[in-house]
C-alpha cells in the first residue's frame, strides 16, 4: 500500500482582508511552516494573505485549518480563496514569508477589495456570461501566460506585469463604451483588484471569475471547455492542464519564461 504523505500536495491560496498586525504576523508564520517542512513563497500585507506552498498532505491539511481557524489571525481569513494540487515533485527549492505593500501590485490606492469587487461567477456559470455578445471578455494576465493559453475571444491587454493593467485600462476601456466586463487570472486574486479599480472608475457591470482558471480548469470537463491551451503557473510544474493535470517544459516545447517576470500570483 502507498503512504499518501509521500505525494507531494499544493495550496494556493489569498484573501483580501484586513491584517494591520501583518508584520507581527511573519516570524510565526514562518516559524509554523518550517514546523510542518513547507516550501513555497507567502506574502503578507495590511490587505490580506497570497501564496502557494507545498508539502505532505498532512501538513498542508494543517496548515489549511491554521489560516481559517486557527489562533495566528483569529478568524479573519474566514473566506480564504483556497485550491489544491499535487506535483510529481516538491515544485519549490524553499521557503519565503515576505512583507509587501500589497499582496498582488497595481499601484492604485482606490482599488480596495475589502470595500468592494465585481460580481464573482462559479465555473459553472462562466461559458454562459463569455458567450454573451456584449461581453468583454478580458485576460489580466501578463502576455507570456497569456501566449501559453486563454479563453476564446478574450482580449490580451499586452502587459509585462500587472501593475500596467491600470495604465491599459485608461488607454482602451470606457464606462460609456464597455458596459459588460468579464475578467479572469490564474487564481482569482488579479481579478479581484482589478475589478475594485474598474468599479471605482465608474464601470458598471464588471465579473470575475471566481477561483480563476484553475478552478475552472479542475470543475469544467474538457469537452465543455472554451480554455485553449495551458495555464501557466508560477513554480517549477511550469504549467497546469484541465483537471490540473502538471505538463513541463518539453512536454509544452518552451523554455522557461525569463524569471525577471516575477510572481504576480
Amino acid at each position: 500500500m502507498s503512504d499518501n504523505n509521500s505525494v507531494t500536495k499544493v495550496a494556493a491560496f489569498y484573501q483580501f482582508a484586513a491584517l494591520p498586525d501583518y508584520r507581527e504576523l511573519r516570524e510565526p508564520l514562518r516559524a509554523f511552516c518550517a514546523r510542518l517542512a513547507l516550501k513555497g513563497s507567502v506574502l503578507l500585507a495590511q490587505e490580506g494573505i497570497n501564496g502557494t506552498v507545498a508539502g505532505t498532505p498532512e501538513a498542508i491539511g494543517a496548515f489549511a485549518h491554521e489560516l481559517a481557524h486557527g489562533d495566528m489571525f483569529g478568524g479573519r481569513l474566514d473566506n480564504l480563496e483556497l485550491k489544491f494540487s499535487t506535483a510529481a515533485a516538491m515544485p519549490f527549492g524553499r521557503l519565503k514569508v515576505r512583507l509587501k505593500k500589497e499582496i498582488v501590485t497595481l499601484g492604485d490606492a482606490a482599488a480596495d477589495p475589502t470595500k468592494q469587487v465585481g460580481t464573482y461567477v462559479d465555473a459553472a456559470e462562466w461559458n454562459a456570461l463569455i458567450a454573451a455578445p456584449d461581453t468583454l471578455l478580458l485576460d489580466t494576465r501578463n502576455a507570456f501566460e497569456v501566449a501559453m493559453g486563454t479563453f476564446e475571444g478574450a482580449v490580451d491587454p499586452g502587459i509585462k506585469s500587472f501593475g500596467q493593467f491600470k495604465d491599459f485600462a485608461a488607454a482602451q476601456l470606457d464606462p460609456a463604451k464597455h458596459r459588460r466586463i468579464a475578467m479572469f487570472c490564474t487564481g482569482g486574486i488579479r481579478c479581484e483588484k482589478a475589478s475594485a479599480h474598474l468599479l471605482a472608475r465608474g464601470f458598471a457591470e464588471v465579473y470575475h471569475l471566481k477561483g480563476g482558471i484553475l478552478k475552472y480548469l479542475e470543475q469544467v470537463p474538457e469537452t465543455q471547455s472554451r480554455w485553449r491551451g495551458e495555464c501557466f503557473v508560477f513554480d517549477e510544474r511550469v504549467a497546469l492542464g484541465h483537471g490540473l493535470r502538471e505538463l513541463g517544459l518539453r512536454e509544452l516545447g518552451l523554455r522557461e519564461p525569463d524569471k525577471g517576470h516575477g510572481r504576480d500570483e
